[in-house]
């Protein structure tokens, strides 16, 4: 007997797979599709398999069990307001939740390059939590009785609010979980090390060409503050990201959808999550732009340039270990080369490098999709996701490897950093307020010419005694005041 409303069906505790083979008629408003039996999908998940079968670019599961908590928020919700039986939202909750904890990953196959609102995927988990909430109340799959995809799993929702809903847990928890954590770590391993090596002094560089001295603790500052800088920028990104469009439905209005629904189910989120979560204000905005995500995506890019400049910093001062620079000392992490033995290369700083070229890229591919905002939609969804947690997800693996195989593990050569400064010439500049830059400049042109230390060039020039020349170019005196300088 079928299953009705009417009825309170037992729930029933029952193991994960169909125990089907071969073939299952499953429809939609198109008709009928075979799908293969073993599968929990639906109609509309196999017609977007056939039509979209692109590339090896799947939709990240990330999405999907960020969509889990969606379906079970809405679910809880509707629940709570008469809308939807208990013992439906009670299987709907529990399939819900095994889609979240990833038990039903294999379910969901879709690739990136779909319709741009995401409603495949949302068909998708609708069909998937649909056909599990009818197994554990005892019914037969591909029926949509007694829990309908449409009608229960998607009651108050459409694609249209509840992608891009899916889309900001997705990148929150992206970022929570993995990213932020690895940057802060490496951030606090980088000021650990500015502050150890804060009074060893080195030759600074502009332009490839010598300068004047700073200490490595200095040089190391300005790279712990420009990580404290991208974790600002990041978090702050979050904000708008907490904002979600659920309960605009298809086009901002908020038709079909309950009064209180967009704030009871933001709410209904931000308790199953633990993270602040609010309806949006304006669901015209949430929907027809994707802006937040563009700003949070920009906020990555200016995290990948940062890391490209520390990372690049780091691989040419170790440089060497005869030939270049070799003022840092990297960690042996592997070998270097399939035919010269011995060699040892800065692999983790050019990962790092390849990551940001990524990041940059990626950002120029979401940036241009959240251009493409056309009157109530912005249909360009799967793309920025997708390039959002790829950026987000090398971001947090690199740095978390950067820090534990390179950063961690660098070293100082100091007797090549000492044999620098006291070959540099630019120590010259000490002696330009006391004898005049023209005078100060001759003396390094002739050290340089001659190939005399600067202390040579500068006695042979009869402007400065030697009493006075050890008492101004004191390399330790001309670094300034800590961080910042004079």
């Amino acid at each position: 007997m079928a299953i009705t409303d009417a009825s309170t069906p037992e729930y029933k505790t029952v193991p994960i797979g169909t125990g089907q083979t071969g073939q299952r008629s499953e429809f939609d408003s198109m008709g009928s599709v075979d799908v293969p039996a073993e599968r929990y999908w639906g109609a509309q998940t196999q017609r977007s398999l056939q039509h979209f079968s692109i590339g090896h670019d799947h939709m990240p599961i990330e999405v999907y069990r960020a969509y889990g908590v969606v379906k079970k928020a809405a679910a809880l919700v509707n629940e709570d307001a008469g809308r939807l039986a208990s013992w439906k939202s009670k299987a709907i909750v529990q399939a819900s939740d095994e889609v979240i904890a990833g038990n039903l990953d294999d379910e969901f196959p879709l690739y990136v390059w779909q319709t741009g609102s995401g409603t495949q995927s949302n068909m998708n988990v609708n069909e998937v939590i649909s056909n599990r909430a009818i197994q554990l109340l005892g019914g037969e799959l591909g029926t949509q009785q007694p829990v309908g995809p449409n009608d229960d799993v998607n009651m108050a929702q459409s694609s249209n609010d509840s992608f891009p809903a899916a889309m900001h847990v997705a990148a929150l928890t992206e970022l929570d979980d993995r990213l932020l954590p690895s940057l802060r770590a490496l951030h606090a391993e980088i000021a650990r090390k500015s502050t150890q090596w804060m009074d060893v002094v080195k030759i600074g560089r502009t332009h490839l060409e010598d300068a004047v001295p700073l200490t490595v603790g200095q040089e190391w500052s300005g790279y712990a503050a420009q990580l404290e800088s991208c974790i600002r920028d990041i978090e702050h990104s979050r904000d708008d990201l907490l904002k979600l469009a659920l309960g605009g439905t298809a086009v901002g209005t908020g038709l079909n959808a309950p009064e209180g629904f967009s704030v009871q189910v933001a709410a209904k989120i931000a308790e199953l999550t633990g993270k602040k979560f609010v309806t949006a204000p304006n669901k015209f905005e949430a929907q027809g732009s994707l802006d937040a995500m563009v700003r949070a995506h920009a906020a990555l890019r200016g995290l990948a340039v940062s890391l490209m400049k520390i990372a690049n910093d780091m691989r040419w001062l170790a440089s060497g270990p005869r030939t270049g620079f070799a003022e840092l000392v990297l960690p042996s992490n592997e070998p270097g080369s399939s035919i010269m033995p011995g060699k040892v290369n800065p692999t983790q700083c050019e990962a790092i490098v390849m990551i940001s070229i990524q990041v940059i890229g990626d950002d120029a591919a979401v940036a241009f999709a959240g251009s493409q905002g056309n009157f109530e939609l912005n249909a360009m969804r799967p793309i920025i996701i997708n390039n959002f947690l790829h950026s987000a997800r090398i971001l947090g693996d690199g740095m978390a490897r950067f820090l534990e195989y390179s950063v961690s593990g660098t070293e100082l050569n100091e007797k090549k950093i000492s044999s620098y400064v006291g070959e540099s010439l630019m120590l010259v500049t000490a002696l330009s307020p006391v004898i005049g830059y023209q005078n100060a400049a001759h003396i390094a042109e002739d050290a340089l010419a001659k190939d005399q230390t600067l202390r040579e060039a500068a006695l042979a020039s009869g402007k400065v005694t030697a009493e006075q020349f050890d008492s101004i170019v004191v390399p330790a005196d001309l670094v300034g005041r800590g961080v910042g300088g004079a």
